[in-house]
């Protein structure tokens, strides 16, 4: 069985950590195997002195949506202690929230894609600790969609957002704490930084291989299906397509009203991609794009995870619903993510290349030609990072 960092940190404390003043980064999905909250342990944890909460975006409580739904600070019913949201009127922890702490800790389960916007909160926490002069330590947690596979091109600097600060593929393939180092070396940040790492992880192990409870990550991915799928569905939050949000199946369907599903699933078998069947199928949000209004389109069924290309697959059907759909289809417009001026989909992306060539009606070749040499680029640049 797996042993979160936080496991690992509750088993022996690290001299590092003992004694010192704690600041807690932290979420409903920070669990132990017992489903014990990371907050409650180590506020009760002898030698430690948790003094502050941190919480990132959908708030300590995921209860929070998205389309820049702020969380305001608050405190914790349990340890009486503040929630200091770096989801709010910022995203970076201030000198003021940092001043009474010597060492902030990190324990968020990630969900493995550039997007994800956790993985940015850390990378701007380890610079305001670095400008402050305060430890970060990083309890690390599995690669939900594991630890190999990775998709995607690298970010353009001039697609830089909270949704990608730096440029990593949409699927890389690491882990917070493996993340972390490659942050703080390659980019210069220079934080005293600490990884407590797993015990019994493995690379290729999806989550549900690891004996951990799924404390669900985000309002958004109640599953590990949804968190596979995310890594390329996630592109249709950047367009007028439902990506199955207010579901019970989030980024499992894609649709809208004006798709008829049995043509266009039927379309799609000649492209036949692997790892997944598309089901013709209608369904209805209860919140979001298309609100309570019957959507046709499909429901992507993974039937071989390892084989499954969710990058690929979400651009094979975007592809063919802009070939299709023309007159209904449109690229949403911003703001997302407090990027006011560039088109959302370009942000998400990381890009601007991959929509004009679907603009262009271009084949999936050229698409997939756009980020080839930049997944030999990043495997490379990471592997002196990776701790498994």
């Amino acid at each position: 069985m797996v042993k979160t960092g936080l496991e690992v940190l509750l088993k022996k404390c690290p001299r590092s950590l003992k004694g010192k003043r704690i600041g807690l980064l932290c979420n409903q999905a920070s669990i132990t195997s017992h489903y014990d909250y990371a907050k409650d342990l180590l506020a009760d944890y002898k030698g430690l002195k948790l003094v502050q909460l941190f919480s990132p975006q959908h708030g300590y409580f995921l209860s929070e949506r998205d389309k820049m739904d702020e969380t305001a600070h608050s405190k914790d019913p349990q340890t009486k202690l503040k929630i200091f949201s770096l989801y709010s009127k910022t995203r970076q922890p201030t000198k003021k929230s940092l001043d009474n702490i010597d060492t902030f800790v990190f324990d968020i389960q990630d969900v493995g894609t550039r997007v994800f916007t956790y993985i940015w909160t850390m990378y701007l926490t380890m610079q305001a600790c670095e400008k402050q002069g305060k430890k970060v330590v990083i309890l690390d947690r599995p690669n939900p969609i594991n630890g190999t596979d990775m998709e995607g091109n690298l970010l353009q600097r001039d697609f830089t957002s909270f949704v990608g600060l730096l440029p990593i593929p949409m699927r890389h393939g690491m882990t917070v704490g493996e993340l972390a180092l490659y942050f703080n070396k390659e980019y210069k940040i220079g934080c005293d930084l600490e990884v407590i790492k797993m015990k019994g992880w493995k690379r290729e192990m999806f989550f549900d291989e690891t004996d951990l409870p799924w404390g669900y990550p985000s309002t958004g991915l109640p599953t590990l299906e949804s968190s596979i799928a995310y890594a390329g569905t996630v592109i249709f939050e950047g367009t007028n397509i439902s990506e199955g949000r207010g579901t019970t199946k989030p980024f499992e369907f894609v649709g809208a009203p004006f798709i008829e599903p049995y043509s266009f699933a039927q379309k799609l078998t000649s492209e036949k991609l692997p790892g997944c069947v598309l089901q013709p199928y209608f369904f209805k949000p209860n919140v979001n794009k298309f609100e309570s209004k019957a959507c046709g389109g499909v429901k992507i069924n993974i039937t071989n995870r390892n084989k499954f290309k969710s990058y690929l697959t979400a651009l094979t059907l975007l592809r063919q619903i802009i070939k299709d759909y023309k007159k209904h289809f449109s690229w949403n417009k911003p703001p997302y993510e407090y990027e006011f001026k560039k088109l959302p989909f370009d942000i998400i992306t990381g890009t601007d290349r991959i929509r004009k060539i679907l603009d262009k009606g271009g084949s999936l070749a050229a698409l997939k030609s756009t980020f080839d040499a930049d997944l030999k680029i990043f495997s490379q640049k990471r592997r002196k990072y990776l701790l498994y």
